[in-house]
């Protein structure tokens, strides 16, 4: 045997709506992966009483295994239609939930290390993000639901499939400015200059730094959370481009690398780096300051 031949999948055979048989094993490993996943964030959502992982990294971990139990369930009866729509819906959706969980998480960040130096209040980058994160998700779910009724119809499922890729570019193009912002914060706390003006007890004195050591982890965490989730973006993006019979989505092993498996890192590394873990509690000091900060940013 070679070292080809273990990381490859069934070969594309025009069987079924897929144009190959999913591989059972590849299936059972990843509902397995996510629903450990989706537990884990189930308990650390209630242990850290942070209950927006609920509906964000929870929610992700329970679509992907609604996803990925769908294509166990082809990988028995591939000509059935009804697990193929259950795949489709659940895959392309799950992962935006968990971008918003990043939002989120980039916001607590900001509010700890310093509200001045973000171009965009806490509670701003937080409302703005996960507002535009909703509207990509009821994108993709009414694209997905399209695609699989026209699947269903025997009917052509372009338009669902162009209303999906909206759905995602629009994401993706959410991601750039996110990361964008992020990137400027950071510029900013680093060089010490603010970028709306605070009272000058609030602003550090030159040199010093105000990133923790487990700021940094945290901030590691949601850059590479983020890395994966914008990789597997552009591969749907391409995916879907490329149109339902293309040689992209007829390829297995493109599905399971590039979707499957970097949203399994994303959503393990928020169970490493979890914010309950690696953010300190908002306290009424930092709660105050960051008031003050919206105030004098309106």
């Amino acid at each position: 045997m070679n070292i080809g031949s273990v990381f490859a999948t069934t070969q594309p055979v025009s069987v079924g709506p897929y144009h190959y048989v999913p591989t059972e094993w590849i299936c059972i490993l990843f509902v397995v992966l996510y629903s450990i996943s989706t537990v884990l964030h189930m308990g650390q959502a209630l242990k850290y009483r942070l209950w927006w992982m609920i509906p964000t990294a929870f929610l992700a971990g329970v679509l992907e295994v609604l996803g990925w139990s769908a294509r166990l369930w082809s990988s028995r009866s591939p000509k059935l239609l009804t697990p193929y729509e259950m795949q489709i819906v659940g895959t392309i959706v799950a992962p935006t939930p968990l971008v918003a969980a990043n939002f989120i998480i980039l916001g607590k960040i900001i509010t700890q290390l310093g509200p001045q130096f973000g171009r965009l209040t806490p509670k701003m980058y937080t409302t703005l993000f996960c507002s535009f994160d909703i509207i990509c998700l009821i994108v993709q779910a009414v694209g997905g639901a399209s695609a699989a009724h026209a699947a269903g119809q025997k009917t052509s499922a372009t338009m669902g499939a162009n209303i999906m890729l909206g759905g995602i570019v629009a994401q993706l193009f959410a991601i750039v400015v996110y990361v964008t912002l992020a990137a400027e914060f950071l510029l900013r706390l680093k060089y010490n200059a603010p970028f709306r003006y605070v009272d000058k007890s609030h602003i550090l004195e030159k040199g010093q730094s105000t990133e923790s050591k487990n700021s940094q982890l945290m901030l590691f965490g949601v850059g590479f959370c983020t890395l994966c989730i914008f990789i597997r973006s552009v591969y749907r993006t391409v995916e879907l481009a490329n149109g339902w019979a293309g040689p992209v989505i007829s390829t297995e092993r493109y599905f399971d690398w590039l979707d499957g498996a970097l949203v399994t890192l994303a959503i393990y590394t928020l169970n490493f780096m979890h914010p309950g873990i690696w953010l300190k509690k908002d306290d009424p000091t930092v709660s105050q300051q960051t008031a003050d900060e919206e105030a004098s940013a309106t």
